[in-house]
């Protein structure tokens, strides 16, 4: 039994007219001999009804009063909506389906509410339904504690879902099916020359995620990695393929493409604290302090005189507050992004940093901390200056000219 695993996202399901599109694709999937487990997320984006943040506003009322257990089973509700409509409408077009919710289809997570991790995949009732079924239509974002308990999986938590799945069943591929052409050499509303990537790594699909590409979730790429799945980021409209991720095994060399993308997160602050006076004291205190109140750090830059590192905007005057309260001196940056160029090629290659720090410079833009992985280079810069930055990162690559 060949199985392909197919996500759509929210547009994707929103409306008769763009689930027209999202059954084209599962009749095209039918006919070239694949089973199929389809992965749906909530109907649409708030403010449509079912959405899942227009679920959350229902209780908004209470002022906190419903728990984390409670909420989960409420937000659960889009994705089942959306599983049983999807699956009506392709019954509708002789098309065998079953809609299943996330416990039905055997995800197993841990009792973190509203952020649950996958524990397991227990895929009897998916296989016994494959047997008699062409579909299985999953509702994604969720599943169930050992106790029987309604989960969710948090943001992405529909991705998770369907890798979650491929990994399970070694699915031929696993396809997201999103709203745009697939994944892009830069944010297209900010550069206009910007091209869709073909090819592309985990890492570097993975990297680009995490410094802020939203088209999938980074987690659900490195369940895909780890289970040696390839992974297709498509247009709902479209028939083409759109971006493969894969290991990066049978193609061109990497080294070719120094970098595959540029992306960028905005919203950064940068904290910097002097510790001259006690630095084996204070900076173990502050790492500390920070991790003890769930605060995430980034972009740290430790020396014998300061500390630097950033934390984002909305937990920003929460972090200066603790520090203040360890009686530190804390100089505050606002309105900071970073800006990472990501690429596989640039492993061990001399003169990638030299070309990004001229590319700024001649930009007129000023680079406040700097950083780099065998694969991603970072710089933290003013908001201000982040369409100059990444415009410039993108044509000093020449991104929208190969063929990425």
């Amino acid at each position: 039994m060949q199985i392909l695993v197919q996500k759509f996202g929210g547009i994707s399901v929103q409306s008769a007219e763009n689930r027209k599109h999202v059954i084209r694709h599962i009749q095209k999937a039918k006919k070239e001999g694949f089973k199929i487990v389809i992965v749906v997320s909530a109907l649409g984006r708030k403010p449509d009804p079912y959405a899942t943040d227009t679920l959350v506003e229902l209780v908004q009322h209470t002022h906190g009063a419903v728990s984390r257990r409670e909420l989960d089973l409420l937000m659960s509700c889009g994705e089942t909506i959306a599983a049983v409509i999807l699956s009506a409408e392709l019954q509708q077009r002789q098309v065998k389906a079953m809609a299943l919710t996330g416990a039905q289809a055997g995800i197993v997570t841990n009792a973190d509410y509203n952020q649950a991790k996958i524990k397991a995949i227990v895929p009897q009732r998916i296989k016994e339904t494959l047997e008699t079924h062409d579909v299985v239509v999953v509702a994604g974002f969720q599943g169930q504690t050992s106790a029987g308990d309604t989960t969710t999986l948090g943001r992405g938590g529909s991705d998770t879902t369907a890798a979650a799945l491929g990994a399970a069943f070694q699915a031929e591929r696993i396809e997201i099916f999103t709203d745009v052409q697939g994944i892009m050499t830069a944010d297209p509303r900010m550069v206009k020359q910007a091209k869709p990537i073909k090819t592309a790594t985990y890492t570097e699909i993975c990297n680009l995620a995490y410094q802020g590409a939203k088209v999938i979730h980074p987690r659900a790429v490195e369940i895909a990695m780890q289970a040696g799945i390839p992974m297709q980021i498509r247009s709902v409209y479209m028939d083409d393929m759109g971006t493969r991720i894969d290991a990066g095994n049978n193609r061109w060399h990497v080294s070719e493409r120094l970098v595959t993308g540029i992306a960028h997160t905005p919203a950064i602050v940068q904290l910097c604290i002097e510790t001259e006076a006690e630095p084996l004291r204070l900076q173990p205190a502050i790492f500390k302090a920070m991790a003890e109140t769930g605060i995430s750090v980034d972009f740290i830059s430790i020396s014998p005189s300061r500390v630097i590192f950033t934390v984002a905007e909305r937990v920003a005057d929460q972090a200066i507050h603790i520090l203040q309260t360890l009686d530190m001196k804390v100089a505050v940056t606002p309105d900071c992004a970073k800006v990472s160029a990501v690429g596989a090629g640039m492993r061990d290659i001399p003169g990638v940093a030299s070309k990004i720090v001229s590319a700024l410079t001649d930009a007129g833009v000023q680079i406040l901390q700097a950083a780099d992985s065998h694969t991603t280079i970072w710089v933290l810069i003013h908001g201000k200056d982040v369409h100059r930055a990444v415009n410039a990162m993108h044509a000093i690559f020449e991104l929208d000219h190969v063929n990425v």
